[in-house]
């Protein structure tokens, strides 16, 4: 009858534990870097494989990184919005295309436009894993002295850039 009672109170609490894993929000997956120093990086330029996309690309601006794929849904999902936020220019967007292949992806560019001042060529995911990415698209948000302000896991949207980056934004452009 103990054991009994023992199985119905673990199954119970495990019951439990899922419950309130399923109800956080996954795009809301803490990072490690909020609040600190954005990871050094050094790639290959995408584009420009003898050019180097690195950390003192982003030095002295505010500007987001954007980890992307052409394998990546949604990325595709949010790449029209990505083409209309580097034609309204509130920032620099820095790609890194993570886990990819090169012929791909400037293919992708080329068909669907390119909304990146730069792109990094991850190919063996290192950046990617040192950045703490979980899957493509994930978006930074980094302070011009390299401090990441926010993590957005998913695809960007309007609505979502205007409740979550635009607030950071208009703060990290006040504490200047």
């Amino acid at each position: 009858m103990v054991r009994y009672v023992t199985l119905i109170l673990a199954f119970a609490m495990l019951v439990g534990v899922f419950w309130v894993g399923l109800q956080q929000d996954p795009s809301k997956l803490p990072s490690p870097y909020i609040g600190k120093a954005a990871p050094d990086f050094d790639l290959p330029s995408l584009t420009h494989p003898d050019q180097r996309v690195n950390s003192a690309s982003l030095e002295g601006q505010l500007a987001l990184v954007n980890v992307w794929a052409t394998w990546c849904v949604g990325c595709r999902q949010e790449h029209e919005f990505l083409m209309q936020l580097a034609t309204a220019n509130p920032l620099p967007i820095y790609g890194i295309n993570w886990r990819d292949n090169r012929a791909d992806a400037l293919r992708w560019l080329q068909q669907l436009g390119d909304p990146y001042v730069a792109s990094g060529f991850d190919e063996d995911a290192r950046v990617g894993i040192d950045w703490g990415v979980y899957g493509a698209p994930e978006t930074f948000l980094v302070s011009p002295d390299g401090i990441v302000v926010y993590k957005h896991l998913g695809p960007l949207t309007a609505a979502i850039w205007e409740r979550d980056f635009v607030p950071h934004i208009e703060n990290a452009n006040g504490a200047q």
